[in-house]
């Protein structure tokens, strides 16, 4: 009896509870979801969240394949990251700012909603993952604490099998919520009021990425 993959079960548990933790913690990747759910449909959160999965895809990949030695080899390209993702999620931040209010919008709200692509909202997710470096850190310290150093192929596959299915089913239940009747309409209501502190969530998250080097 092969007993290898039962050699498997104690790291991946360690892996699932801190990522668990990481992704549930309210962040860019959450308010990307519930926003697009809320102020578009349930299909554009959910694409969104499949966007996060597929970053959340290629940073287990390179925290198995040891990004952060890459960053502590390269701090200068560490910090051109830093510093990239940063500048991102305050332009992420003005935009919702510069946002028409509901009052303003009217009747062609709806139409103006839907003509947002769902290859847009994936992109957003997408985007909005790849390009926090805190991510790439976590993932690398995550996989420094509780996988060996150089875990098999059949382990980082399922580490990272496991990491995409914890961040695509939590996003999905944001976007469910989010797209309910009764949230999108307490999100009509008050949506500018919401846009606007996402939009200071974005600058909060950008300006302290680029501040602290």
């Amino acid at each position: 009896m092969d007993v290898q993959p039962l050699t498997y079960v104690a790291p991946l548990l360690s892996l699932a509870l801190l990522w668990t933790v990481a992704v549930i913690t309210p962040g860019p990747n959450f308010f990307t979801t519930a926003q697009l759910a809320a102020s578009c449909s349930r299909r554009h959160g959910v694409v969104a969240a499949m966007g996060v999965a597929t970053g959340t895809v290629l940073w287990g990949l390179a925290g198995g394949l040891g990004i952060k030695s890459l960053f502590t080899a390269a701090p200068t390209l560490y910090l051109a990251f830093k510093i990239a993702g940063g500048v991102y999620l305050i332009y992420l931040g003005l935009k919702q700012f510069k946002r028409k209010p509901a009052l303003e919008l009217g009747a062609s709200e709806g139409l103006g909603q839907a003509q947002r692509s769902l290859f847009s909202a994936y992109r957003l997710g997408f985007l909005g993952n790849m390009t926090n470096p805190k991510s790439a850190l976590f993932v690398a310290t995550i996989f420094a604490t509780s996988m060996p150093a150089s875990p098999p192929p059949m382990l980082l596959a399922l580490a990272v099998l496991t990491m995409a299915t914890l961040s695509f089913s939590w996003y999905c239940s944001v976007a469910l919520l989010f797209a309910s009747r009764r949230v999108a309409q307490a999100y009509g209501r008050s949506r500018q009021w919401l846009d606007r502190f996402a939009g200071s969530c974005y600058l909060l998250f950008g300006a302290h990425l680029v501040a602290n080097r």
